[in-house]
């Protein structure tokens, strides 16, 4: 079930528009442009948001909750490219395509709400502003980047270093406390690895004292020789 939360004020939308870091700083009447429209919707876990293929005509900000984004093989497999957390935008760059659509199927996991923003409302602010269109540009050529040297790395990489490296980037906390936000199947496919390589890769790592968990809460105990598998995984810049 959606609750669509009419009451919701757009001074409270352009307060978390602002956290966004291509966002801050914009003139008010940019980001008072964008919200036009805008409406703010409460989810089940589970539900989706919207399906490869379908018309983009919203992008979302995250107001609490998770969402993740998927795609389907031709034989029914799922894979999970990401999961946006609060504070996160999901599908601006759709906004954008030259074909309307959606690239892929967005869902939620847990309760979540998100703000639903337009697409006409992005477009026309982007006309009007150049700096919050070349702000979006600068934003979408460091993804596009990033995603090159994840292909490459994903390539190049055996299953021990892919997942060193995934590991690493997880954020954590100062007791190296880390969680995952894919189910160890999920990781699997978008590591390109199998499911039973995944599960053996975690025990041999808790047997050396290098980590320490179950399903999706680890803790890194020693992750220098993790540091050591991932060295390839980063650019200089």
């Amino acid at each position: 079930m959606t609750f669509i939360n009419n009451a919701a004020t757009p001074e409270k939308l352009i307060t978390l528009l602002s956290t966004l870091p291509r966002l801050a700083g914009l003139a008010p009447q940019v980001l008072e442009s964008l919200v036009q429209g805008a409406q703010q919707r409460e989810h089940r876990s589970g539900e989706t948001l919207f399906r490869e293929g379908a018309p983009a005509q919203h992008w979302l900000l995250i107001e609490h909750g998770c969402v993740e984004v998927v795609r389907y093989g031709l034989e029914g497999q799922e894979l999970v490219f990401h999961c946006f957390l609060a504070g996160q935008s999901v599908a601006e760059a759709a906004m954008f395509m030259e074909h309307g659509r959606y690239p892929m199927t967005a869902r939620t996991r847990g309760a979540t709400a998100v703000w639903q923003l337009g697409r006409d409302a992005m477009r026309r602010t982007c006309e009007r502003h150049s700096e919050l269109a070349i702000r979006l540009l600068e934003d979408f050529s460091k993804r596009l980047y990033r995603y090159v040297n994840e292909v490459q790395w994903l390539t190049t990489s055996n299953a021990p270093e892919r997942l060193a490296a995934y590991l690493l980037r997880l954020p954590s906390t100062q007791q190296g406390e880390i969680t995952l936000p894919l189910s160890q199947r999920q990781l699997a496919a978008y590591l390109g690895i199998r499911a039973e390589t995944l599960s053996r890769l975690l025990a041999d790592w808790q047997s050396q004292s290098w980590l320490r968990g179950h399903r999706r809460s680890w803790t890194l105990l020693n992750a220098s020789p993790l540091r050591d598998l991932a060295y390839g995984s980063t650019r200089p810049f």
